[in-house]
């Protein structure tokens, strides 16, 4: 035997002389109860990779969502291959004593719900190099999560109403408030929220209920849309049960109510200043004196809501001639009905050499409009 060699040393399963090399280190050390085997006992049991017979996938049939631990996750999946991969990449086990691991996957889809992943691996095992292939089938379980099934049977937790002070909420606004939804309700799915959902969108002749998922995620939305489109919001809670602690459990309904008047109305104040042109609704009123062109703001006590009528709105404005400018306060332009030269208030916004204007006739009179409405804001 060679002076390298394990001389006197036996294989206590098989018998034989054990060859080895001083020098081969055996990954467990010399401890290892297997580390008296020779290698062909050793390997005769020896199992390169630990797989499952199968892998089960639990996936929402409606949304995509994946089953992970004890949680329902969003991957935005609608292959699920990858997936597969995956979760079979993280179900193999190598033995411990491999070393120079390599890996690779084949998935083959025999059906809508069966992935067969074929795994081959290679190593290294007292210096010995091994090879395994294991083909682990992986299935899709298709079901409905959490958030499904709480949409699916029509849950809500808050209401959210969008309504005008004396009048009707416009298409527009009503469109608008919808969209601001969408966009909350989208922000924080975007940051793994799976309690966020819009159960239901209704219009009415009042304006637009819509059903949320949470209190907290209604009173959002109800802020953002008077935000942007100004109002007030009001609460109203309604017990609707209690949980097993007995604590009462609540469902809020959020009006989101908007101004009476919105950019491009025209009010009437009554204050001897003439009419005003509404350029916004946010905190106070905001805007122009027909009359002058000066910058009008309601008080803070007015608010978004002082006392005045509406009289009229910019697209109901009609282009006529600008027959002279008399002096700083004052032009002449004709009549859109009757045609006759009318003497009316000089704005400072009027351009002296228009040939048009726009004006606003009501029985208070005739009124120059500003040509753009760029001043307006929401």
């Amino acid at each position: 035997m060679s002076s390298g060699s394990r001389s006197g040393t036996f294989c206590p399963q098989c018998g034989d002389p054990i060859e080895r090399s001083s020098e081969i280190d055996l990954p467990a050390g010399a401890n290892d109860p297997d580390a008296v085997l020779c290698d062909d006992c050793y390997f005769e049991t020896f199992d390169l990779v630990d797989a499952p017979e199968r892998i089960e996938i639990r996936v929402c049939s409606r949304c995509g969502a994946l089953h992970r631990g004890n949680r329902w996750v969003d991957v935005g999946a609608r292959d699920y291959t990858d997936v597969a991969i995956e979760e079979t990449a993280e179900r193999l086990g190598v033995h411990i004593e491999a070393e120079d691991v390599e890996w690779g996957v084949e998935p083959e889809q025999v059906d809508q719900n069966t992935i067969r992943m074929r795994c081959l691996f290679t190593g290294r095992v007292r210096e010995t190099d091994l090879s395994e292939e294991v083909t682990v089938p992986v299935y899709i379980a298709r079901e409905t999560c959490d958030r499904c099934g709480r949409i699916a049977g029509d849950y809500y937790a808050s209401i959210v109403q969008v309504r005008a002070t004396e009048r009707t909420p416009t298409t527009q606004e009503n469109d608008r408030a919808v969209e601001i939804a969408e966009a909350y309700i989208a922000d924080r799915e975007a940051t793994g929220d799976r309690n966020a959902f819009i159960t239901e969108t209704s219009r009415t002749e009042d304006g637009v209920d819509m059903k949320i998922s949470t209190n907290q995620m209604g009173q959002g939305i109800a802020k953002r849309i008077v935000e942007e489109l100004g109002g007030a919001v009001s609460e109203a809670p309604t017990l609707v049960t209690e949980d097993e602690d007995g604590n009462e459990v609540y469902r809020v309904t959020f009006t989101a109510r908007l101004p009476p008047y919105t950019p491009g109305d025209v009010i009437d104040l009554d204050d001897g200043d003439g009419p005003v042109l509404v350029t916004s609704a946010h905190g106070n009123l905001k805007g122009t004196r027909l009359a002058t062109g000066e910058d009008y703001e309601a008080t803070f006590e007015e608010g978004i809501d002082p006392d005045a009528r509406k009289i009229g709105e910019r697209d109901d404005a009609e282009s006529t001639t600008l027959v002279a400018v008399e002096d700083a306060h004052a032009v002449q332009v004709l009549d859109p009905e009757t045609f006759e030269s009318k003497t009316i208030p000089r704005p400072a916004y009027l351009d002296p050499d228009a040939e048009s204007v726009p004006v606003l006739k009501h029985r208070s009179g005739l009124h120059v409009l500003p040509e753009t409405d760029t001043a307006e804001t929401q």
